[in-house]
C-alpha cells in the first residue's frame, strides 16, 4: 500500500488551536464499521452507544514538561530539547533543534546551569542520546524548567497546561497526550459507571512516534518507534471478563488499542499483566485480536493513525467519513472533536 492511499484535503482552518471550554463540549463523529454508516452526534452521547457490561479501556499516562530550551557551551547558541524517552542513568532520547549544532559531546544548559545535558551520540532517526547531570530531583527541575510539548501543528499557548492532560493521568512519561482521552471529565466517567460501563486503565508512554511522519512510500517500509506500555493484573483481568461475558472491549485512543493489541497478539485475545516495549504498526490487512471499538480524533493525513482506524473500519468508511469531518467543519486533531468506531 502506498502512503497516497491515506490522503485527504484539510483546511488548515479545521485544526483546532484551543481546547474548548468544556472537555465534553466537542462534536461525536459515529462510524458503524460494518455499514459504513455515520451519524453527527455530540460527545455526551457516546453513552447511548457503550452500553452496560461493555468496557472503556484508557491510557492513564501523564505529559511530562517535556520541552527544554537552552544554550550550547562555548557558543552560547540557543537549543531546544524535547525529551522523548527515559533510557536510565539519567539518559534520554531526545530531538534537538537545531540538530546540526549538537554533536556527540556538546553540553547544553538549562536554568544557568541548574541542569546540563551532553550529547552521547546520534540515533537512526535523527534523535540525540543525551545523558543529564544535576542536584536534587530531576522530575523537580523539569517542573520549575520545562515546558508542555504541544504538537507543531499548535501555535496558539495553551493558557492551562492541565488541560493538555487527562483527569485520569497517573503516571508520567509521555511526550505527548492520548488525545481522545482529553474529552472526558470526572464526572462524565462516573456516570459512564452507574450506566453500567466498566473502566480499565493501560499506561502507554507516548513518544517519537506521535511526532515522526511516513517516510517511506510504501507503508510496509515504515518503522515505527518503540514505546514503553505496561498493564497490571487488575486491569487485565477487568478486560478478560468482559470478553467472557460477550462484551465489547472500547480502546479510547490508539495508544490504548496499540497497547491492548500488542498484548493480546501474544496470547490468541487473551490480556495478561506484563510490560515492555512495543512498535506494533496497524495498517489495513491486519486482524484485531482484542478491540471491538474505538473512540479517538481525527488524524493527520497519511498518519499511521489514520492507517490504524482504517484497519479498523476500512480505507473507504474512514476517507469517506473525513470528508464528511470537513464538509461539516469538525475540528482536527488534538484539541479537536471526537471519533467513535463501533
Amino acid at each position: 500500500m502506498n502512503v497516497n492511499d491515506f490522503d485527504f484535503t484539510l483546511p488548515e482552518s479545521l485544526i483546532a488551536q484551543n481546547p474548548l471550554q468544556d472537555r465534553t463540549g466537542s462534536r461525536l463523529l459515529v462510524l458503524h464499521k460494518e455499514t459504513g454508516q455515520t451519524e453527527h452526534r455530540q460527545f455526551t452521547d457516546l453513552k447511548k452507544y457503550i452500553k452496560a457490561g461493555d468496557t472503556l479501556v484508557l491510557n492513564d499516562t501523564r505529559v511530562v514538561p517535556a520541552r527544554l530550551f537552552g544554550v550550547k557551551e562555548g557558543t552560547g547558541a540557543h537549543i531546544e530539547v524535547l525529551l522523548l524517552k527515559a533510557l536510565g542513568d539519567d539518559r534520554w532520547e531526545t530531538l534537538v533543534r537545531p540538530g546540526k549544532r549538537i554533536k556527540p559531546g556538546a553540553r547544553i544548559q538549562f536554568g544557568d546551569g541548574l541542569l546540563v545535558g551532553e550529547c552521547l551520540e546520534e540515533t537512526k532517526v535523527g534523535g540525540r542520546i543525551m545523558r543529564f547531570t544535576y542536584e536534587g530531583i530531576f522530575n523537580e527541575l523539569l517542573d520549575r524548567l520545562g515546558e508542555m510539548p504541544l504538537p507543531p501543528y499548535i501555535k496558539e499557548q495553551l493558557e492551562d497546561s492541565e488541560r493538555y492532560q487527562t483527569v485520569y493521568a497517573k503516571h508520567r512519561g509521555s511526550a505527548a497526550a492520548p488525545t481522545a482521552g482529553l474529552h472526558f471529565t470526572a464526572e462524565y466517567l462516573e456516570e459512564l459507571k452507574a450506566n453500567g460501563v466498566n473502566l480499565a486503565f493501560i499506561t502507554l508512554h507516548v513518544g517519537l512516534g506521535t511526532f515522526r511522519p511516513v517516510a517511506a512510500d510504501v507503508i510496509e517500509e515504515h518503522e515505527m518507534h518503540s514505546e514503553f506500555y505496561r498493564l497490571d493484573e487488575e486491569n487485565a483481568r477487568i478486560i478478560n471478563e468482559t470478553k467472557e461475558r460477550g462484551g465489547r472491549v472500547i480502546a479510547v485512543g490508539t495508544t490504548s488499542c496499540r497497547t491492548l493489541e500488542t498484548i493480546g497478539q501474544k496470547y490468541g485475545g487473551e490480556l495478561r499483566a506484563e510490560e515492555g516495549w512495543t512498535d506494533i504498526f496497524i495498517y489495513p490487512g491486519y486482524t484485531f485480536s482484542v478491540i471491538d471499538g474505538l473512540q479517538t480524533n481525527f488524524h493527520l493525513p497519511k498518519s499511521t493513525l489514520v492507517m490504524l482506524v482504517s484497519a479498523l473500519a476500512g480505507r473507504e468508511n474512514i476517507l469517506r467519513a473525513y470528508e464528511e469531518a470537513v464538509q461539516q467543519e469538525y475540528r482536527f486533531f488534538s484539541f479537536g472533536d471526537a471519533m467513535l468506531i463501533i
